[in-house]
């Protein structure tokens, strides 16, 4: 057993010169990850071959592994009136099929899971990187009734004929009155 106090023997080695020192600011021997893995946030992008940037945890490899791309959602449950307020904003780095054609009409569908499900959709916008939709959706239901369902969105096209591009979805066990943002990442549609 070694005696760490500085007072110990001459020449001991000096705790408050060593990485352990808690006396130091603590981020000095912390590195950042991201909250999706482990990687350090330092080196968790890259540029693709289009330039932009694109985390690890995205990169694609191939066929069901690409990077579908990502949706962007707020949501708020207004008590007062029991309302559940839904809005879709953005949807970023989406990817279709090529027999979609170049720029598809592409809108995305809303389903409550909830027994008799309630569905909703946004209207269509010309297919790109960053496609704004900046809609939101009202609904009167009680919030025990939603925190037991799942909030499923359907990314779809409209020409050259309705299909599913792809789909995500989000549980509602956390729905409050405080506004509420989500970025959700887009999976190939079920079978």
């Amino acid at each position: 057993v070694s005696d760490l106090r500085p007072s110990a023997l001459p020449g001991s080695f000096d705790v408050s010169r060593s990485m352990f020192d808690l006396r130091s600011p603590p981020h000095r021997f912390m590195k950042r990850y991201d909250s999706f893995s482990s990687v350090p946030s330092s080196t968790s992008s890259r540029k693709d071959s289009q330039g932009s940037n694109r985390s690890l945890d995205t990169i694609a490899l191939s066929g069901d592994e690409r990077d579908f791309g990502r949706l962007n959602v707020k949501l708020c449950y207004v008590s007062s009136v029991e309302q559940i307020w839904i809005t879709v904003l953005h949807c970023k780095d989406l990817s279709w099929p090529s027999s979609c054609g170049e720029n598809p009409r592409i809108y995305v569908k809303g389903i409550l899971t909830l027994p008799k499900p309630v569905q909703f959709k946004s209207s269509a916008k010309e297919g790109c990187n960053d496609i704004a939709f900046m809609e939101t959706f009202v609904f009167a239901i009680k919030l025990q009734s939603l925190q037991a369902v799942r909030l499923v969105f359907k990314i779809q096209t409209q020409t050259p004929r309705k299909k599913t591009i792809g789909e995500c979805s989000l549980a509602l066990r956390e729905l409050s009155s405080e506004e509420s943002s989500h970025w959700l990442d887009i999976s190939p549609p079920s079978k």
